[in-house]
């Protein structure tokens, strides 16, 4: 069912902070800085010869960012996306086995403009998991 993985996503306070130190330190490609609204995020993506690495930063208040790093002040890991060929699919799927969707389980636009869901991190011991449309 999930496909290659697209990203590992990193929650961190100051974002051109740490896109520098990819960039400046380690000699990643490093995108601009893109607003996500509707996400309550800033991002930024990392290329990498095999995925790519997620910066985020919160944007607002309510931004579900700001709640993870008040529970992890350094910031850190905050979920891994993998691609699906068929997001609906997927879900479907995965709700059958158990898994449960975060929201209200519709597929969102994600930061690649391309549908996305999130699984519940309980079912995936603790981890956050983002399925997007390959």
């Amino acid at each position: 069912m999930i496909g290659r993985l697209n990203h590992v996503a990193i929650a961190v306070r100051d974002i051109a902070k740490a896109a520098a130190v990819y960039r400046d330190t380690l000699g990643a490609q490093v995108s601009e800085q893109v607003q996500q609204p509707a996400h309550g995020v800033t991002t930024v993506f990392i290329t990498l010869p095999n995925t790519k690495i997620e910066l985020l930063e919160p944007l607002g208040e309510g931004s579900p960012i700001a709640k993870f790093l008040e529970r992890n002040p350094e910031g850190g890991i905050h979920h891994l996306c993998y691609e699906v060929d068929d997001i609906r699919a997927a879900r479907d799927a995965l709700q059958a086995k158990g898994a449960r969707v975060l929201g209200d389980g519709e597929p969102k636009i994600g930061a690649h403009g391309k549908p996305v869901l999130f699984l519940h991190p309980k079912d995936f011991f603790g981890t956050l998991v983002e399925l997007e449309q390959a």
